[in-house]
């Protein structure tokens, strides 16, 4: 599961309720047998995500909780974010208190709001992530670090060690193909948006694998290569089918329109009522933004339209295990479950999660029946 604690009506007391909710539903997920949660990083996006802090959520949430793994989905990695050595103290702290279940996945946190609150420049995101992942890497390898490129570390221990030698695994997010085949260069993992839909991941699984084939290996950032790939997967599961896919649309709908604001500075999302048809509001969504993309000569790209197709998880329990059997033909290695989305009420979610946990994810371990 991934979270980004979305608030629909963002008062002090509704975001404290949302994050608290997200807790009880992480730690919910490892009681259903969920195997990691993942939490994304975002600083200053109202609505679309008040997770600004996910070190502390993710701590939180292993701390109470025995064997679920701890997922950064992702850390942002340019300097004007975090130092990079101070990124490695906190992960192989979580990593220690956790019994080692740390995932770390980087990010470059390049919307224009955040990074006008940090100071940081959209031309050094990409190669002070890569440079951040490099120190990452190495930061264990010796008693003493030192490191001299765009920034001078050292020499230093970097304490404390984690428990997973040399490093946590490493992931990075994609959300274009240009970025999966930098994940596969670099040798670390790929998280991949899947709202357009399995043909999409299909794709995007095709591109991965073949940057991983050719990689040479000049680019790798650590000796341990991490070939993993993840899928996102919108769901709202229910034994009312119907309701599911009503509840289900209407969190997608908010996602996208939160997503277009302050990617593509669209109109800020708005609440819905539940029997409104999401799923027409989102195809006139995507025909209008094909439309404008159109006028200005730049062709639609599932990137840009995918978060208005609404053919995902959304149903019963078997519409559930239709779409993972769809994306595990496909070579996907994890499903990456969204459920919070900010119009899903949480006793919905809850019961996703059950539903997951008791009817889809039994169907799909190793030796099972799928």
């Amino acid at each position: 599961m991934i979270f980004e604690a979305q608030v629909v009506d963002p008062t002090p007391e509704r975001e404290r309720q949302v994050l608290l909710d997200c807790v009880e539903q992480a730690v919910y997920a490892e009681e259903m047998g969920f195997d990691r949660v993942w939490a994304v990083e975002h600083h200053s996006l109202t609505q679309y995500a008040h997770m600004s802090a996910s070190e502390i959520f993710l701590t939180w949430v292993a701390a109470r909780t025995q064997r679920i793994r701890i997922g950064h989905g992702v850390v942002t990695m340019p300097f004007g974010y975090q130092h990079p050595v101070r990124v490695a103290e906190r992960a192989a702290m979580l990593d220690v208190l956790s019994g080692g279940r740390v995932d770390i996945g980087a990010g470059r946190g390049a919307t224009r709001q955040e990074m006008s609150m940090y100071g940081v420049r959209a031309e050094d995101t990409y190669p002070q992530m890569e440079e951040a992942l490099r120190i990452f890497s190495n930061a264990w390898r010796e008693p003493s670090f030192e490191w001299h490129g765009s920034l001078d570390i050292g020499p230093g221990a970097i304490l404390p060690r984690p428990v997973q030698a040399p490093h946590p695994p490493l992931f990075m997010a994609c959300s274009k193909h240009d970025t999966l085949k930098l994940a596969a260069e670099l040798g670390i993992g790929a998280l991949v948006m899947g709202f357009a839909g399995a043909d999409d991941v299909r794709d995007m699984r095709k591109t991965y694998d073949e940057a991983v084939a050719a990689r040479t290996g000049e680019r790798l950032v650590s000796d341990r290569t991490n070939d993993h790939l993840s899928a996102l997967c919108p769901t709202v599961v229910l034994d009312d089918a119907e309701r599911a896919l009503r509840l289900g649309t209407r969190g997608q709908r908010f996602f996208a329109e939160a997503i277009a604001h302050w990617y593509g500075n669209a109109p800020a999302p708005t609440g819905y009522a539940e029997d409104e048809d999401h799923v027409a509001a989102m195809a006139e969504d995507r025909d209008r933004l094909v439309a404008k993309l159109h006028e200005a000569d730049i062709p639609a790209r599932p990137a840009d339209t995918g978060t208005f197709n609404a053919e995902h998880a959304y149903g019963d329990a078997d519409t559930a295990v239709d779409y993972v059997r769809r994306l595990a033909e496909i070579g996907v290695d994890e499903v990456m479950c969204l459920i919070q989305m900010g119009t899903v009420p949480q006793d919905v979610c809850m019961e996703t999660i059950r539903q997951w946990g008791e009817r889809v994810i039994p169907r799909f371990r190793q030796g099972a029946d799928r």
